[in-house]
């Protein structure tokens, strides 16, 4: 069967990019073709993505010098940093053609037998604040299978206006499978049957993500893997290095990052990437893909959960496979790095949730 999977891909970070490289080949691996469907909106492309963003800071954009520095900062980075990003898509992902609007897709929608949304959040806001109907398959007609995997809200709090969006799109699925414990609550609540599976990235074991590893040559390192700016983070690496003796190294593809504690790496490819975080002696993230590979490769890690309503995805994998200690509670926690993860159970229980999910993904499709 030909599946059509629509996803957030294209945004320039690396769990974006290996969600949907997993879920490509997860789906190629039942025996079935997949395409990711090429759907970048024009505010959210690399070249108009900041003045996207620029737009919901009114204190910023109303004002013409604030508004021309904030551009002047952070354009040229978004661009090459996008620019980078497209050569891995282009070489990782099978794509169909580029789409930039719904009504693009409206009009000329991908052929396949299963149209497919997830992973990641997909129903979470866009760029601009709003919420897009296309990730909820609404370009699909009334006899297209719809199906989602490892869908993702990404946060728990939501309007009544919101509720009432989702319970008119995601009523038409067929099935529906969610990333996190939440996202099932969240739909039940609005009279929707949906259940729990695994991130795509954790239904491929690590023999799997070898063979995509680029050698690096740097050892014995703690890796930082931030996404949002918390200066708790910077607080506590710069603690933990000072304790261990251990170098740090930053990878970020914003970069900004470059000014923050440790020898800054930016954008590296996805094999880099990967390598960085198998190599590493300690990871220190606040990111819901640097943790699952850092459970994925038996890494030792600790969690700093994100201040703001996104942490349910990270509490989500922390719950399933028993590693809710590895969130830092206390600042001064330097111990919680030395202290050991057995990784055996984590591990049986990752691979009876593997094996689940992947069952249910087979449902999904064939069924």
């Amino acid at each position: 069967m030909k599946v059509a999977v629509i996803t957030r891909h294209a945004i320039t970070n690396y769990g974006s990019l290996l969600q949907a490289f997993a879920t490509q080949k997860v789906i190629e691996n039942l025996g079935h073709t997949c395409e990711i469907i090429d759907y970048i909106r024009d505010d959210e492309s690399y070249s108009q993505r900041e003045k996207t963003l620029l737009a919901r800071k009114p204190n910023w954009n109303h004002n013409p010098i604030k508004k021309g520095l904030y551009l002047a900062l952070r354009q040229p980075e978004s661009i090459a940093a996008g620019k980078k990003f497209e050569r891995e898509q282009a070489k990782y992902l099978h794509l169909t053609k580029r789409y930039t609007s719904p009504e693009q897709l409206i009009k000329d929608k991908p052929i396949a037998d299963v149209y497919m949304t997830g992973s990641d959040q997909v129903w979470g806001p866009v760029e601009n604040g709003t919420y897009d109907a296309s990730y909820c398959l609404s370009f699909t007609d009334d006899i297209d299978k719809r199906i989602a995997y490892a869908a993702s809200f990404g946060r728990t709090d939501m309007s009544l206006e919101t509720q009432d969006f989702f319970k008119k799109w995601l009523g038409r699925f067929k099935c529906i499978g969610v990333r996190e414990d939440s996202a099932v609550d969240i739909l039940k609540k609005m009279g929707i049957d949906a259940i729990q599976v695994l991130d795509p990235t954790l239904l491929l074991n690590e023999a799997f993500w070898k063979h995509y590893l680029t050698p690096i040559k740097t050892k014995d390192y703690i890796l930082v893997y931030q996404l949002h700016n918390d200066k708790k983070i910077g607080t506590y690496v710069k603690k933990v290095a000072e304790e261990t003796g251990l170098p740090l190294i930053r990878i970020s593809s914003s970069f900004h990052q470059i000014f923050r504690e440790g020898r800054f790496v930016w954008c590296p490819g996805m094999g880099e990437f990967l390598s960085y975080i198998k190599n590493a002696k300690y990871l220190i993230t606040d990111s819901f893909h640097g943790t699952a590979f850092a459970i994925n490769f038996n890494i030792p890690f600790v969690e700093i959960l994100p201040n703001n309503t996104t942490a349910a995805r990270n509490l989500s994998i922390l719950k399933l496979t028993g590693l809710e200690e590895r969130i830092l509670s206390n600042i001064n926690d330097i111990d919680l790095i030395y202290r050991e993860i057995n990784y055996e159970p984590v591990n049986l229980l990752l691979e009876k949730s593997r094996k689940s999910s992947l069952e249910v993904l087979k449902k999904l499709i064939e069924q």
